[in-house]
This record gives structure tokens, sequence and C-alpha cells, in this order.
């Protein structure tokens, strides 16, 4: 019973795995004849941001644009231009927004820095905080203190 479990599990992680890995190629003629050539492509299309969808790369993307992005990719590959030169003529010709993951300069250093920067601010708003807690517990009441602060209390 528990290997059957386990098998079925396993199956089950297969699937969702593969279903998550899949490309929005819509034929199967829209891919290179050479599988080398072809990963290339993928590997060019995972890091370029389709400009309708804007949060998926141009290969998990099915809007036409990412079609004809993805068509010449794959052609300029096939006319022997390196992977960096693709990138580059891309970069050139839609800007620094095409690149998932954009190059550090000083339009995108806010952008890079940010996750530090929270995390900085984060660290000196709670160190107050921080701070309160390993402050000396106050004094014991006086007997004056104690004896007024029942006055206030006794009062009927």
């Amino acid at each position: 019973m528990m290997r059957v479990c386990l098998k079925g599990l396993l199956l089950l992680a297969i699937c969702l795995y593969g279903s998550s890995i899949g490309h929005a190629i819509d034929s199967p003629d829209e891919m290179l004849p050479d599988p080398v050539l072809e990963q290339k492509a993928q590997h060019i299309g995972q890091q370029l941001r389709c400009l309708v969808c804007q949060n998926e790369s141009i290969e998990e993307s099915s809007a036409p644009l990412a079609k004809d992005l993805r068509h010449i990719v794959r052609q300029q590959l096939q006319q022997g231009r390196s992977p960096k030169d693709i990138t580059l003529w891309m970069t050139q010709r839609y800007g620094e927004f095409i690149r998932l993951q954009p190059r550090f300069s000083a339009s995108t250093a806010l952008l890079w820095l940010m996750p530090f920067l929270s995390l900085m601010i984060g660290f000196l708003l709670a160190r107050p905080l921080w701070a309160r807690r390993t402050s000396p517990p106050p004094a014991p009441l006086t007997v004056e203190e104690r004896q007024k602060l029942n006055q206030f209390f006794n009062k009927d």
C-alpha cells in the first residue's frame, strides 16, 4: 500500500514539474532542426521579456509579438550570430526593459540595490525595539511609592 502511494506521489510530482517547464512554441515548425541551436534559442528566449505580457519570457508567452521575437532569435542563430550578439541587438532595439535581468548600470542601480536598502532601513527601524528589550528592568518601588499607590487604589 505504501509503495503504491509513493509511486503515485512520484508520478504526480513528475507531471507537475513537467507541466511547469512547458514552452509556448505554438507549432513544431517554429523549432530549429538542430537540437544544439534550438537549446541556445530557448536559453536566449528565457532571458528576454515578452513586451506584451511583461512578466513572462518570450519562450513562455504565446503572444504574437513573442512568437515574432522567438522567430528573430532562431533566424539570427541560423545566421551564425552569437547569443551575446542577439541579446545585444534585442537590447539596442527594444531597450533594457526586454531583459528579464537588466544589467547593472546607473539607470538600474536603484532596482538592484533596493532589496539591500530595504533590509538596511528595516534593521535601522527595528534596532530601537531591540535596544528596549535589552534595557535593565525598572528599579523596584520604594516604601513611600508603595504607600502612595496603596492609598490611590484604596480610596473609597
